[in-house]
């Protein structure tokens, strides 16, 4: 086996760790693994992308099985449906002031906290890298990537005008930082892209 092989082994195995390893962590919530991960993406997606058939892409999991993680968020009073405003047959799901509360306990929280305690090279080096791994292996598995407008090919700025050629519309400032279904990944301009953080549950 060569040393390259060795290697990324080793990479695919530390990135299993640190996920179970996070995920492992009592925070003393109700919630199961695969709730806390429906609770991160529908507080991180943008309006068009909180659908039950995105989280189920977003989840690698039949749309069943998604449903029935909804449901049971749903049941608790953490999520709540609403109808889309461009379509009413469509819906979208959105945290109640509940679930947005229950956010401040994600076990996700303890590795955010070790994330900022690396020197910024490193944090860059992982922000530049790990988006590009997630894109590698949505095309290993044939799924549906997911990411953000900065490291989407479908993104352009220019002065204070973000636009996705996607939906070919303007994007306001809040979406930037949130998780899209209709990503692709590619060279995002980055250079001209201001600085945006996900918008803070609150």
């Amino acid at each position: 086996m060569s040393e390259n092989a060795i290697d990324t082994e080793e990479i695919a195995e530390l990135l299993v760790y640190l996920g179970r390893a996070a995920r492992g962590t009592d925070t003393g919530s109700d919630l199961t693994a695969a709730q806390w991960t429906a609770m991160r993406f529908f507080a991180r997606a943008n309006h068009v992308s909180r659908t039950p058939s995105a989280f189920a892409s977003f989840h690698a999991t039949t749309r069943g099985t998604a449903s029935q993680v909804i449901k049971s968020l749903m049941q608790k009073g953490y999520l709540a449906r609403h109808a889309a405003a461009d379509d009413r047959r469509r819906v979208r799901l959105d945290l109640t002031g509940s679930g947005k509360s229950i956010m401040h306990f994600d076990p996700l929280n303890s590795l955010t906290e070790a994330i900022d305690q690396l020197e910024d090279k490193l944090r860059t080096a992982l922000r530049q890298a790990l988006p590009a791994l997630a894109g590698e292996l949505a095309k290993v598995r044939g799924t549906v990537a997911f990411g953000t407008c900065s490291d989407c090919r479908h993104f352009s700025y220019g002065g204070a005008v973000s636009y996705c050629a996607c939906v070919g519309a303007e994007l306001a400032p809040a979406d930037l930082g949130c998780l899209c279904v209709n990503f692709a990944a590619g060279a995002g301009r980055k250079a001209a892209l201001p600085s945006h953080k996900p918008k803070e549950i609150s």
